[in-house]
């Protein structure tokens, strides 16, 4: 249907950029209400958490839009940055086009500018949306922001958004900096059957329709509700594919979409927190036979032929310290103790490795299976986004193992070549 058979001007429901009108509905009145008790807290940091299309970004980008007139306020999207990004985009969104060259520097840049508008009277409120996706080390240094302080009184006021429930990450040891300052934790809620209806009419009255229930009767609006499961994001894009299929107005029940609807963070949290927390598994075959199950329940675990190491495995192709996992949150590092034979993950070599749920680990002539739901799925790493003082004090453990056993980190090279190691 053309927007003019419609009565429209303008396209109501916009996926896409900043909405045509913002329709405030009880849930998200009450998260706004969550996000002011989070700024005014001496202590504010709060965690906001809805599905997919919930109307996070629509809500926090509009409460930023009020509140900038009274403070200096930060929306970033966390996906995927690391330190510099994090840092570099925070301070952009305060209005600094950044001029150092350094970690440092920027990490210091910003403190200074959170000091001086906290003695100001105007504390600035920094927004993270997808912070589940935050590289670790971005996580560290938002720890670190977290505990600035002006007059032995917190600084910055932090609200971190998800769409998932992430009650967890704050819970992590190495987020105790976080975790003594939570103040709050809102998940979003969907719109009634009734605020649906005026939801839509509300919309399309602003785009310039005068007789907006002609074109979406109640019972239309009802079965939209229905369809999206009353959470807006879905009710744009449903409503938009049923005038864009609707010939004539009005909508009809034939025009409407039934797609997957997401759960909502407040029911799928615990489940998700919960295979966060399990320990992982490592199960040991040898030709495709299962020979023993471990649970890795310590920080560390270390592989190899040596009857030092917490998993022994007798076998020329090993050496005698192989392989050392440690484990920081939900994560697990894999390290290659530069074994003769090498170490092999899903068939690819390697040295160092975030392990992901599932991946096949070569040592030698056995095979270790890596099993833990909660893992995240991250690429090979090089250092980078995993805590080097976990990894450094594991090491320091690993020297002790390595006196004792008389040896050293270089094993025998005269086992076998590197050419007669099976392949997973």
């Amino acid at each position: 249907m053309e927007l003019g058979v419609a009565g429209l001007k303008e396209q109501p429901f916009r996926t896409h950029g900043r909405p045509l009108v913002f329709v405030p509905y009880a849930g998200q009145e009450k998260a706004y209400e969550f996000l002011h008790a989070t700024y005014a807290h001496v202590s504010g940091l709060g965690l906001l958490q809805g599905p997919s299309l919930s109307g996070k970004t629509t809500l926090v980008r509009h409460f930023a839009i009020q509140q900038k007139a009274k403070s200096a306020i930060a929306v970033v999207d966390g996906a995927g940055v690391n330190t510099t990004a994090l840092l570099e985009s925070v301070l952009r969104a305060y209005g600094y086009e950044h001029k150092f060259d350094t970690v440092n520097e920027l990490l210091s840049m910003l403190k200074v500018f959170i000091q001086q508008q906290t003695v100001s009277g105007q504390p600035p409120m920094l927004i993270i949306e997808n912070v589940h996706e935050m590289n670790p080390s971005a996580l560290r240094v938002l720890c670190d922001l977290a505990t600035v302080r002006v007059r032995e009184k917190f600084a910055l006021r932090i609200v971190l958004v998800s769409d998932r429930a992430i009650d967890y990450i704050v819970e992590a040891p190495a987020m105790e900096s976080m975790q003594k300052r939570l103040t709050g934790s809102f998940h979003l809620d969907p719109l009634t059957m009734d605020e649906t209806c005026d939801y839509l009419h509300k919309k399309l009255r602003h785009g310039g329709c005068l007789n907006p229930a002609f074109v979406f009767p109640d019972d239309v609006c009802d079965e939209l509700h229905t369809a999206s499961g009353g959470w807006p994001g879905i009710v744009d894009r449903l409503a938009l594919l049923a005038l864009a299929k609707a010939e004539t107005s009005p909508v009809d029940m034939r025009h409407i979409e039934y797609p997957t609807v997401p759960e909502n963070t407040r029911n799928s949290g615990r489940e998700a927190a919960d295979r966060q927390a399990q320990d992982p598994v490592l199960r040991l075959t040898y030709n495709g036979e299962v020979l023993q199950q471990y649970k890795f329940e310590d920080s560390r675990l270390l592989i190899g032929r040596s009857e030092h190491n917490d998993i022994q495995i007798e076998s020329e192709f090993i050496s005698r310290h192989h392989v050392l996992l440690v484990r920081h949150g939900a994560s697990t590092l894999l390290m290659d103790l530069n074994s003769a034979n090498g170490t092999y993950v899903n068939s690819w070599r390697v040295s160092n490795k975030m392990l992901a749920h599932g991946d096949t680990i070569m040592i030698g002539d056995h095979g270790v299976k890596f099993i833990h739901e909660g893992a995240p799925e991250l690429a090979a790493i090089e250092g980078e986004g995993f805590d080097d003082t976990v990894v450094r004090a594991s090491m320091k453990d690993m020297l002790k193992v390595f006196d004792e056993d008389d040896t050293t980190l270089m094993p025998e090279r005269d086992l076998v070549s590197e050419s007669s190691i099976d392949s997973p």
